[in-house]
């Protein structure tokens, strides 16, 4: 395994080292009195010309890097989205970085940096994202997860929304409303992917508390897409210069909400029949396409109402939770059962997300300024808002009523924001306000920093409280009552 490892390193310095046409511009061709040629793009003679040439080697360096930084973070128990993260910093600083030492950038770096179609992949990978996490999610646990749960939740996205909204306020008093707003929203979200796997290592996934944090962290996640919407929507319409007014802004929310209601409901209704026609179907891969179409169909909805597209993956993630397949006859078959040990249809999207996803990772990474924190106020900014998002979340355990819990791994297990508050802060890096970015790169960096701290934070603290051994066996009936 070290040497496959080894192997693949040697392979992409190589490649960093050779890399001729990134690195330079290829020279202008004279004709000194001979006839230049014209070839197609096609052509294998000036196939090197191929607009997809640097996109291919951006990616071999985004895939391999990223992976690799990855492992050395799940050898040490920490979430690898954290090294995918990490790698996309690292490049994109590269140039601070090889300064110290006297090297120049090698020209992928700014391939990887502004070339869209490493932009719309990663766009698509935050989609399927969504969708993954709706398809973790279940709509009838969510709306059974008992009063611990419930509190935990409104706790843990209005205590950290208002929380954050002051400190951007107090970092930036003359920036606009909607901003210190949408900074606030960052704060809201809770990454169920990383918390559900720290309490899986440990074993501690049937207790009360566990069953508390991961009903409260998908509520959270609805809660936090809902005022992502509406936050979304009043920017969209101040930017045409609309008055806004209570009603307005009221009718933004209503909207956010009617459409994942809508979505939902209709999905429901709709999808059976769908799904189950492809049954009759035999060409391989039926399944997949199909889900795949659903998530972008729903997305491709919510834009056209002006909502992120993302709300829209979200939702068809929470139509499609209930989906099972099974292998018949060496072929994808659906079947509408609700048995375990069936396959789900995340299973199918693995593939496909494993290599989008770190593309969305690094993208994001390569967009924070490390240089922005040689300024005092964004750096006070970053610690400040690191702070407050670990301040915000520990006032969940307020929430849990039911004596005899340990309130703090309740509160802990909220803390992480992972690729949920990743996901917030890069719709805001994409909205305009006046002209100017909604999440300006400095504040972006601030955001991913804290992204960084409360993700690295909550691990090894909830391996701690966890390991006391005080919590409560779960009990179906008070919490989670059983649901068909």
């Amino acid at each position: 395994m070290r040497r496959t490892w080894l192997a693949l390193g040697l392979l992409i310095t190589v490649l960093w080292i050779v890399q001729p046409w990134s690195a330079q511009e290829p020279a202008p061709q004279e004709s000194a009195g001979l006839e230049v040629q014209n070839h197609s793009p096609s052509d294998p003679a000036t196939s090197h010309d191929s607009p997809a040439m640097p996109v291919l080697l951006a990616l071999v360096f985004i895939l391999a890097g990223a992976k690799l930084v990855a492992e050395l973070f799940e050898r040490m128990s920490m979430p690898p989205v954290l090294g995918e993260l990490l790698f996309g910093i690292v490049l994109g600083n590269l140039a601070l970085f090889l300064g110290v030492v006297g090297l120049g950038v090698p020209g992928f770096v700014e391939v990887v940096k502004g070339n869209e179609a490493i932009v719309v992949l990663a766009e698509l990978g935050v989609i399927l994202l969504l969708f993954e996490v709706g398809l973790e999610s279940n709509v009838k646990k969510m709306l059974s997860v008992g009063t611990s749960s419930l509190l935990v939740a409104i706790l843990g996205v209005v205590a950290p929304f208002f929380l954050g909204w002051g400190v951007s306020w107090y970092f930036f008093p003359e920036a606009d409303l909607l901003v210190h707003v949408f900074i606030g929203a960052t704060l809201c979200a809770t990454s169920v992917g990383i918390t559900a796997r720290v309490l899986l290592d440990l074993d501690k996934l049937q207790t009360t508390e566990s069953r508390i944090i991961l009903g409260a962290a998908v509520i959270d996640d609805v809660l936090g897409l809902l005022i992502l919407a509406a936050v979304q929507g009043i920017i969209v319409a101040a930017n045409t210069g609309t008055s806004l007014h209570a009603g307005q802004i009221a009718w933004v929310v209503v909207k956010a909400l009617g459409f994942l209601v809508v979505a939902v409901w209709v999905g429901r209704i709709v999808s059976p029949h769908l799904f189950n026609a492809t049954s009759y179907l035999r060409v391989h891969g039926r399944l997949l396409a199909l889900s795949l179409a659903f998530c972008f169909l729903f997305a491709w909805a919510a834009g056209m109402i002006e909502l992120a597209p993302i709300v829209g993956a979200f939702a068809a993630g929470l139509v499609l939770d209930d989906v099972r397949f099974k292998e018949t006859y060496g072929k994808e078959k659906f079947q509408q059962v609700f048995v375990r040990g069936e396959h789900h249809i995340e299973e199918l999207l693995h593939p496909i997300t494993g290599f989008l996803v770190p593309v969305f990772f690094v993208h994001i990474g390569m967009q924070v300024d490390l240089t922005a924190f040689g300024e005092v106020s964004i750096l006070g900014f970053a610690l400040a808002l690191s702070v407050t998002a670990i301040v915000g979340k520990m006032v969940c355990r307020f929430g849990v009523v039911r004596k005899g819990l340990d309130k703090t791994s309740v509160a802990l297990g909220m803390m992480p924001r992972g690729e949920v508050g990743l996901i917030f802060a890069s719709v805001g890096a994409g909205l305009v306000l006046d002209g100017e970015p909604v999440i300006s790169q400095p504040v972006l960096s601030a955001v991913v920093i804290m992204v960084l701290v409360t993700t690295m934070v909550t691990p090894p603290a909830l391996k701690y409280t966890l390991s006391r051994g005080t919590q409560v066996p779960f009990e179906e009936e008070e919490d989670f009552p059983e649901t068909d």
